[in-house]
């Protein structure tokens, strides 16, 4: 599931769902142990939870709406509107991530159901798997350090010209330019910040999305932590003792 979907596709979570099954089934065919990578703590869930998203359908009247009432209004009234809606998914929301915000007021106003109530309802159904949660842990500031490292990295092997080419290839990219990275070079590009302020951007918000994973996954009772700064054959060693 990698290189798969077109920057100019809406990709969400259901969507994410519905293909990584599909994927795992077949691995599983093939004899193998399926390993899913990845650190967004909703994604993850959905598969360990078995938690089935409704289809909905975007009001793109809507949205504009809500995000022209962002720009003149500020984010932080919708962050209260969302707080109002749904109490539980706003506490795992940044007061700044206003695509997940607006996201639970759309969810709202699609199905008159909030996103919290959707998901335990889901959560009703049996999971078909018997899945091992994983997370890597570290010094926070040995973390921090690896991430503006990372972030230096990317910068040099092309993030700018990346960003830059998919502006100029595609009229929209309603999911793929949130991700974190591309949307502070794309304010960069768009003259909003200077190069130096989109790269320091950039590092402090992956630096704080590293911290809401962590705690994203310390509230899952089933995941089993590894330290990153120790041998990896001993991290290994764990992962295969779970595994018989």
């Amino acid at each position: 599931m990698l290189d798969f979907v077109s920057p100019e596709e809406r990709y969400s979570v259901a969507d994410y769902k519905k293909q990584a099954s599909f994927a795992i089934e077949e691995i599983l065919k093939k004899g193998k142990t399926p390993i899913v990578v990845g650190g967004t703590g909703l994604y993850v869930d959905s598969l360990i939870y078995e938690i089935e998203y409704p289809e909905i359908e975007y009001d793109e009247k809507y949205r504009k709406e809500l995000e022209e009432t962002a720009k003149k209004e500020g984010l932080e009234k919708l962050y209260e509107q969302a707080k109002q809606i749904d109490p539980k998914a706003i506490q795992n929301i940044s007061k700044n991530d206003q695509k997940r915000i607006i996201r639970i007021l759309e969810i709202y106003h699609a199905t008159g159901k909030n996103k919290t109530e959707q998901e335990i309802e889901s959560r009703k159904n049996e999971v078909p798997y018997d899945y091992k949660v994983y997370a890597i842990n570290m010094d926070r500031e040995v973390l921090y350090d690896r991430i503006n490292r990372r972030v230096d990295i990317m910068v040099e092997q092309g993030l700018i010209e990346e960003v830059k080419e998919i502006c100029n290839k595609y009229k929209k990219y309603p999911t793929a330019m949130q991700a974190l990275g591309y949307k502070e070079i794309k304010e960069y590009l768009d003259g909003k910040l200077t190069k130096e302020e989109a790269i320091r951007k950039v590092k402090q918000e992956t630096r704080r999305y590293a911290k809401r994973q962590l705690t994203w996954f310390r509230k899952n009772k089933q995941t089993i932590w590894l330290d990153g700064l120790q041998d990896r054959q001993n991290n290994i060693n764990i992962i295969l003792e779970g595994m018989n």
